[in-house]
Formats: C-alpha cells, sequence, structure tokens
C-alpha cells in the first residue's frame, strides 16, 4: 500500500475528483491505470452526479463548521471557514513510506544529536527505530508528522487533536501552519537548505531508477537493477520536498494537506 500526499479541498477529495502522480504519469504516457484497494481487488470509480457531489459539498461543509465551532471554544477570535468546492486546483504527488520514514528518521537523529545512517532497506519498518518511536513519544517533542496525523487543516496556528472525519473512523488532525514550521526546524537542524534548493530536491532527490523504458515502451531488460536499500538523505530530501511544496500549496490556495494510503 503505498503513499500519496494530496493538497487540496475535501469536496474534491471525496468525489475522486483527482489523480495521483501516478494516474497523471501513466495517462501522460499512454499506460492503463488500475487503483487496487489494501486487498489487492480492483476499485472501481464511478463518475458521480452533480447532485451527488453537491450533497457531498455540503456534508464536508457541515462537518467543516461543527469543528471550528468546537475550536472557536478556546479561542476568543474564530476562524473563517475555509471555502470547500469541487473546483479549486489541487496538488499531489507520491512520497510514499520510505521516503516518507526517512524523513522522519533524519529528524529524530538531528533532535537528539545522533548520527543519520547512511542507508535505509526497501520495505524498512520505520516506525519501530528507536530514535523515531523515542520521539514520538517525547512530551516536549510534538511534532504532528511524529504523533500520527493524517490531515493537515488550512489554519495558521499550531495545534493537534483528534477527531471524526466526515466519514466514518477518526483522525490525528493537525494545522497546515503547524506543518510548516515543523518543516522549517527540520531545515534548520539538518540542511539549512534555501527554497529553491529544496523545491529542486523533488526532482533531484529520491528513489534510484530500478529500470529504463525503451522505445518500445517497454522496461530494458539490461537496464534492471533490484535495489533493496536506499539513500538515507536523498529520501528524506525528497519527501521535504513534497511536504514543503504542499505546504506553500495549501497555504496560497487555503485547502487541507492529507496523507492517501
Amino acid at each position: 500500500m503505498g503513499l500519496d500526499l494530496y493538497a487540496g479541498t475535501l469536496t474534491r477529495y471525496y468525489s475522486h475528483n483527482w489523480k495521483t502522480a501516478v494516474q497523471q504519469w501513466a495517462e501522460a504516457n499512454g499506460y492503463s491505470f488500475q487503483k487496487l484497494a489494501p486487498d489487492g481487488s480492483p476499485v472501481v470509480e464511478e463518475e458521480l452526479t452533480p447532485e451527488e457531489v453537491r450533497s457531498i459539498q455540503s456534508a464536508v461543509e457541515r462537518w467543516r463548521d461543527s469543528l471550528l465551532d468546537a475550536i472557536r471554544q478556546n479561542k476568543e477570535q474564530p476562524y473563517a471557514p475555509w471555502t470547500e468546492d469541487n473546483e479549486k486546483p489541487y496538488y499531489t504527488d507520491k512520497p510514499d513510506w520510505d521516503a516518507f520514514g526517512a524523513m522522519l528518521l533524519v529528524a529524530a537523529c538531528h533532535t537528539y544529536g545522533e548520527p543519520v545512517p547512511p542507508t535505509v532497506k526497501k520495505g524498512w519498518d520505520f516506525g519501530e527505530h528507536p530514535l523515531i518511536a523515542r520521539l514520538a513519544a517525547d512530551k516536549e517533542q510534538v511534532w504532528s508528522l511524529f504523533r500520527g496525523a493524517t490531515w493537515w487543516l488550512p489554519l495558521p496556528d499550531a495545534f493537534l487533536f483528534q477527531a471524526p472525519l466526515p466519514t466514518d473512523g477518526t483522525a490525528v488532525i493537525g494545522t497546515a501552519g503547524g506543518l510548516r514550521k515543523e518543516l522549517e526546524k527540520l531545515n534548520r537542524l539538518a540542511w539549512q537548505a534555501d527554497e529553491d534548493t529544496i523545491l529542486r530536491w523533488g526532482e533531484t532527490e529520491g528513489y534510484p531508477t530500478d529500470g529504463v523504458y525503451g522505445p518500445d515502451g517497454k522496461i530494458d531488460a539490461a537496464s534492471l537493477q533490484e535495489h533493496t536499500e536506499y539513500d538515507t538523505q536523498s529520501l528524506a530530501k525528497f519527501a521535504f520536498s513534497l511536504f514543503w511544496q504542499a505546504v506553500r500549496f495549501a497555504e496560497e490556495q487555503q485547502v487541507s494537506i492529507l496523507l492517501d494510503f
């Protein structure tokens, strides 16, 4: 089960009116694409009617207003509700779990003054790493990224809470303002990079290529190389760049950020 990063309206997300980075690449290059459920079965997404989309938007707006009312009880000045619709642009990319874990590992190592391991294994269980587990449990170091947050709402102040979602279930929810502060802190600890450099990492860093496509559209067998380990810093910078871009987009558009998996 992969990890995608989405920044956009919740209405658009729940209406399935967005395409993952892999889906966009496949369509642009003439390949078929099929979403799979966690059990491996195909996901069939039917196009919604305008009435169904309006119903989703209304449900999301009711959820938003109820949530802001609850937050207002602890604030003198209420937050203005952000706009929900099915038309605002969205941002998405695919850090996947290994790069996300590498970013957390770099943050944890620098927080506690420990050296960053040069590599991480493909498919590693980053939650079991002692330093990541330590920072996740550290009551004096509250990072939404380490506390299981999967949503960040378009609010400027930094706080973290657990709440019901518009659909079934609950989630740990942070804010875009809080996530920005965490990313800025990580950058100060680890890299001290300027924004232009951070943005380039999304193109220059990340996962190594497993194979090269030939002119016939098929993988060149001679180019195949199985990677069992990844460069920790490269993966961390790649994931950091994608999260940075998501936060910047969310602040510009006043939309939420979600982890999709």
